[in-house]
């Protein structure tokens, strides 16, 4: 996705007063059958440009092939463009020297709320059939943070979704619905493995909302603001 400069520029130079890395666009075709909105890029995707190419990467194709999907059939996206990092001081086991690391960690709402408006255009440019959210990040982006992703994973959820507003610190609720359908992150499983049959379920029952004519007034659960 090529972002208009006036949007993308602001948001890159305001990323410099946060633990944030790179800058890593949307990717995949302009008329794809789903969208995928994740968290954040990890280092794998801030090196290659490539948004889900690191090890979760490899579990979200796995992922789309239950669907019947592959990645080109697919816009993959996030709710923040740049990598979130912690600044860690730590002894290295091999070597026993102390060294100074930036693991990943969770983006905070400002963060969240800085990068909304690229999301936002990515929405309306491609509008597109079906949302996957993959995490609670992405989900509660679009829906608020009552939602959360063990309560709706796998479900067809039908509403509006939260857009940032003109002045970039809060979001108002679109009039239009989308169609949203949330999932565990694919690296949910590196740290709780029991969630494997879940996420497989999950993915094999989009199969049956992924109607080539399908539109948002498809019927679905509801999930809006209070």
């Amino acid at each position: 996705m090529n972002y208009p400069k006036e949007l993308a520029y602001p948001i890159q130079e305001s990323s410099k007063a946060f633990h944030l890395e790179g800058f890593v666009p949307g990717q995949g075709p302009l008329d794809p059958q789903i969208m995928i909105v994740g968290e954040a890029p990890g280092r794998t995707e801030v090196e290659n440009f490539i948004p889900f190419s690191g090890q979760a990467g490899k579990e979200l194709i796995k992922s789309l092939a239950l669907a019947g999907l592959t990645r080109e059939d697919v816009y993959i996206t996030s709710a923040v463009r740049s990598r979130p990092y912690h600044t860690k001081e730590r002894i290295n086991k091999r070597t026993g020297a102390h060294e100074i690391v930036h693991p990943n960690r969770t983006p905070t709402k400002k963060e969240v709320m800085l990068h909304a408006p690229l999301l936002d255009y990515e929405i309306e440019q491609i509008d597109p059939p079906i949302i996957v959210t993959v995490g609670n990040i992405g989900l509660q982006r679009l829906l608020g943070n009552q939602i959360v992703i063990k309560n709706y994973h796998g479900q067809l959820i039908q509403s509006p979704i939260q857009q940032s507003d003109s002045e970039g610190s809060g979001y108002h609720w679109t009039n239009k619905p989308y169609q949203i359908v949330p999932m565990y992150h694919p690296a949910a499983i590196f740290y709780n493995r029991t969630l494997a049959e879940t996420i497989e379920k999950d993915w094999r029952g989009l199969k049956k909302f992924l109607v080539p004519s399908t539109t948002h007034d498809k019927p679905g659960s509801s999930a809006r603001k209070q």
